[in-house]
């Protein structure tokens, strides 16, 4: 770990997100944008504070669930609204303290080393946009930062400049706690800004480094706009990887892979194909417009169009087109097409007729099923649950079972054929 404290901005509302959902909850690939602040940020330090305001339970409760030892503190909004506001009362462990926003989900921790590289009283993170519409302008004159200027306070002149402010900065944490009580909220949004510690900093003689970043990296999300467009990026850098550790895709752009996602091996995904949660791939080929949520698959293959639900786990085994499986243990299964297996397990060398249903609701309970080795199990077949079939069991195609079955047996439960002759003719009078 580095001497390094950090402290996560994320108390703000984010209207511009016109949602009751708080921003920095709003997801990029299954994961919530502070969660990868937070993430990054514990790879650098272990002194991390994030602080909280607007639904300040909910966001504290959704992070816990991923990270312990971090802290979390509620600003004084009502008295210190603003940036400057947040990190008051923050006593930061170490000599320096990085500053991060809560909704910058691309920030990686490779990038945020770059600014213990410098030990200037401050460290600035500075973009140069082509449009820079939402970002506090950066004044630069003879190359050195005079001030900083939100857009809220910015006029028509300064609102043209394109140098803007990219949110992040390192402060030596003496400066800090010195010119924290110094910041004032004469200003249009009667806010305390952070970004006036550099013009305290200036008139102090104090060094300010800029240091010029990637607007990739440092992507603030604002909008739903940004969001989506922010996903698209990190979509990208997951599939990257994937491919260069050997896993062979169709149609890259076409896949959705989540964050936490693990793929092993030579495998394959065709084009659509969808992996969600914690989902673990081993040498298993995913084909086209296929689902897999919180799954394991093992040197199997599944598809096209088939949905994988949470805690499947599936060895050696070939499920085919329109199959759902869900909460089922399957070793060396074939399930060809138009079933649904649900709270099951079953062994290998069984196959699985088209149609097959397991019945593992009752209306207030689910109930397991359980099938042996070598079980065949014809079309159009209902499986009413709780039940076991041994090994070595033939189940007739259009059978209702709700008996466990013995080693051996054959089950079948159809009604008589009856034929009438000549009915045909008879009920359309055609004879």
């Amino acid at each position: 770990m580095n001497k390094l404290s950090i402290i996560i901005l994320a108390a703000g509302a984010g209207t511009r997100m016109k949602s009751t959902i708080p921003k920095v909850l709003h997801k990029i690939s299954g994961k919530e944008m502070l969660y990868y602040s937070i993430s990054e940020a514990l790879k650098l330090s272990d002194d991390v504070t994030v602080v909280l305001y607007h639904q300040a339970k909910l966001v504290q409760e959704r992070m816990e669930k991923y990270f312990e030892n971090v802290n979390f503190v509620i600003q004084d909004h009502e008295n210190y609204p603003g940036t400057g506001g947040a990190v008051m009362g923050i006593k930061p462990k170490y000599e320096k303290t990085l500053v991060l926003n809560g909704d910058m989900p691309l920030i990686q921790s490779s990038e945020l080393e770059k600014f213990q590289e410098n030990e200037a009283t401050i460290v600035m993170s500075v973009l140069k946009l082509d449009n820079p519409n939402g970002y506090g302008r950066v004044i630069i004159e003879n190359d050195k930062v005079q001030k900083i200027v939100e857009q809220k306070d910015a006029n028509a002149e300064q609102k043209k400049i394109t140098t803007v402010n990219a949110g992040i900065y390192q402060f030596d944490t003496e400066f800090l706690l010195e010119s924290l009580p110094k910041l004032s909220n004469a200003n249009v949004q009667k806010e305390y800004y952070i970004t006036d510690l550099v013009e305290i900093a200036i008139s102090s003689s104090k060094t300010l480094y800029p240091l010029l970043v990637s607007e990739e990296n440092f992507k603030g999300v604002n909008s739903k706009v940004d969001l989506s467009e922010a996903e698209v990026i990190h979509q990208n850098r997951i599939k990257k990887s994937f491919l260069n550790n050997g896993v062979i895709m169709r149609l890259p752009s076409t896949i959705y892979i989540e964050e936490g996602v693990q793929i092993e091996g030579e495998s394959i995904l065709e084009n659509g194909v969808t992996l969600l949660g914690n989902t673990q791939i081993n040498n298993s080929h995913i084909k086209t417009n296929s689902i897999v949520e919180d799954s394991i698959l093992t040197n199997s293959d599944i598809g096209p169009m088939a949905r994988i639900r949470p805690n499947t786990v599936l060895n050696n085994t070939h499920i085919g087109n329109f199959v759902e499986v869900k909460k089922s243990t399957l070793n060396g299964v074939k399930a060809g097409h138009l079933s649904y297996i649900g709270d099951s397990e079953i062994d290998e060398g069984t196959n699985i007729g088209a149609g097959m249903i397991t019945c593992n609701y009752d209306g207030v309970n689910k109930h397991k099923t359980k099938i042996g080795k070598n079980v065949f199990i014809g079309s159009d077949t209902q499986l009413v649950a709780p039940l076991t079939i041994e090994d070595d069991v033939m189940i007739a195609a259009g059978s209702t079972i709700t008996k466990d079955l013995k080693s051996g047996e054959l089950a079948l439960t159809r009604a008589p054929l009856k034929i009438v002759k000549g009915f045909f003719y008879k009920f359309f009078s055609k004879k």
